[in-house]
């Protein structure tokens, strides 16, 4: 069962990264005497997320003024330094208690001048930034910019090394991921609502206060205690899938310090949970009518066609049998429907990994769904022993804070299925019935649909892949235009984010940005 609004950022195989979603911005004053975070009410009818004032709170100075405690980093990954962040658990009461983050770094490779550190975030929300650094970026990221910034990276807080939210014990996760979630009647309403509320009970009992202070506004704010303690006047951010959403909240909340910020897979944080949802569903359904095409081309294809229509009416049969006839896999968990979506969904985030999906389909068709659920298990974050990270729960914690719920109630999915459904035949009413997920959290949301201006900041690089499924192309256009400063950059393809993923049309233009400051031209287009 998909939790809602998941998002993927990179190589979901080949480094099985993070999710992503949009976020919201409390809109009340602070206690404590500390500034109050307004939101102002834009042109279009969504409020803008105001700056914080420029200078720091003195409850907050202690915290700016830290100095990080650097240490080799446990583990068999040489060349990594690890520290350990304080920021306040509630920054309008300083006072209350602290929550703890978990930073590492790789200092620049190079003898050329240094340009400062280089603050990454792959995405989620509940993706580890940290793991993302020493297992992909630290390698992959280009030698130049390896060579003049120091890559550094935090784990939002909750997330992973940074006090993470925990929820459901592994096996407990294993049935909530295989729970229905496409009801066909009373009976599995019932059992998907008791599944959700489950998992939200889990969550409050074993994360407590932690879970009203999980906002991607609150992280946002941590990123700037960490740009001061590695002593940067400025913030330099790459950021994907959900990373755009926390650094474009950067942006918002701190203007003047905003660096070199390239924004890749973007969100648009004016939309509601219901659309993002529902675009979502459509951005997935363009990635199967695109892998449809692809497999038509190869002879283990196992569609009927590359048509689009077909294709879907095939996929759409094979989850249906699913429903009633799980497959064998060689283990104790057999595949089912909602098993079987997931891993393709898995497949959808990079083309790369299309050829394991027509194998896995072909497997499944002869009987075998091993390979499917390897899929699955990937997009979760299962490893072969069982084990669960806390991908699920963090994602659903600050998804469900950051935004109210897309639905009420079984009735408000019900009502909404037949624009879901038309926005994706094989997919909407997964997606419909996995955004009702929210309605039974145990905490209240802090946050809602707006807009960010980042007034005064300098050149914002956004980025949009033409047939992204997890953060649809029109998200970027419009953060872009949000942003006074924003300019976007267009790749025409498949897969979700760009950088680092092929093209050296992308790579070449957002280099020149974070080695040079200057953006590419505005609305400047790779294919």
């Amino acid at each position: 069962m998909d939790s809602s609004r998941l998002f993927r950022s990179y190589g979901t195989l080949a480094a099985t990264a993070a999710l992503l979603i949009t976020t919201a911005v409390p809109g009340t004053a602070q206690a404590d005497g500390l500034p109050a975070r307004p939101l102002r009410v834009a042109e279009a009818g969504a409020p803008e997320l105001a700056p914080l004032p420029t200078g720091v709170p003195r409850a907050l100075r202690p915290y700016y003024r830290q100095r990080l405690s650097w240490h080799a980093c446990p583990g068999k990954r040489s060349g990594f330094e690890c520290a350990t962040l304080r920021a306040p658990l509630d920054y309008a009461s300083p006072g209350a208690g602290d929550v703890r983050l978990a930073v590492s770094r790789k200092k620049a490779a190079g003898d050329a001048k240094r340009l400062g550190s280089l603050m990454l975030n792959p995405g989620g929300p509940g993706g580890s930034a940290i793991d993302f650094l020493q297992a992909y970026a630290a390698a992959a990221y280009p030698a130049p910019v390896r060579a003049r910034y120091d890559l550094v990276a935090m784990d939002p807080r909750g997330v992973a090394g940074s006090q993470p939210v925990t929820c459901l014990s592994d096996p407990e996760m294993d049935d909530f991921a295989q729970v229905d979630a496409t009801p066909d009647d009373e009976g599995e309403v019932r059992e998907l609502v008791a599944a959700y509320k489950k998992f939200s009970k889990a969550c409050a009992a074993h994360s407590g206060k932690l879970l009203r202070h999980v906002s991607t506004v609150e992280a946002a704010r941590d990123m700037d205690v960490f740009r001061a303690a590695l002593g940067d006047d400025k913030l330099h951010y790459v950021g994907a899938s959900y990373g755009t959403f926390l650094g474009a909240t950067y942006a918002g909340l701190f203007p003047s310090r905003v660096g070199r910020l390239v924004l890749d897979g973007a969100l648009d944080p004016s939309l509601s949970a219901r659309q993002v949802n529902r675009d979502q569903t459509a951005g997935f359904q363009t990635a199967l009518s695109s892998f449809a095409e692809d497999c038509a081309r190869h002879d283990d294809c196992p569609l009927d066609s590359g048509r689009a229509d077909v294709a879907s009416a095939r996929l759409r049969g094979f989850f249906k049998h699913l429903d009633q006839h799980p497959l064998a896999t060689g283990r104790s968990r057999p595949l089912t429907e909602s098993l079987a979506t997931t891993g393709v969904i898995s497949a959808m985030y990079d083309e790369a990994s299309w050829p394991l999906l027509r194998r896995a389909l072909n497997d499944a068709e002869s009987g075998d769904g091993a390979l499917l659920l390897r899929l699955s298990d990937a997009y979760y974050e299962r490893n072969e022993q069982g084990h669960y990270t806390n991908l699920m729960p963090a994602n659903a914690a600050v998804n469900c804070l950051d935004l109210p719920s897309a639905f009420s109630g079984p009735a408000d999915v019900r009502r909404a299925l037949p624009a879901f459904e038309k926005a994706s035949p094989v997919l909407g009413e997964s997606f419909a019935w996995s955004a009702l997920s929210c309605a039974y959290w145990p905490v209240r949301p802090t946050g809602g649909p707006h807009r960010i201006p980042a007034r005064g900041a300098a050149p914002i690089l956004v980025v949009g892949t033409t047939r992204d499924p997890a953060t649809p192309y029109p998200w970027a256009r419009s953060l872009a235009r949000q942003l006074s400063s924003g300019r976007l950059l267009t790749y025409e393809g498949d897969g979700h984010t760009a950088y680092t993923r092929g093209s050296s049309c992308v790579d070449g233009a957002i280099n020149d940005y974070l080695l040079g400051t200057t953006p590419p031209p505005a609305s400047r287009r790779c294919s």
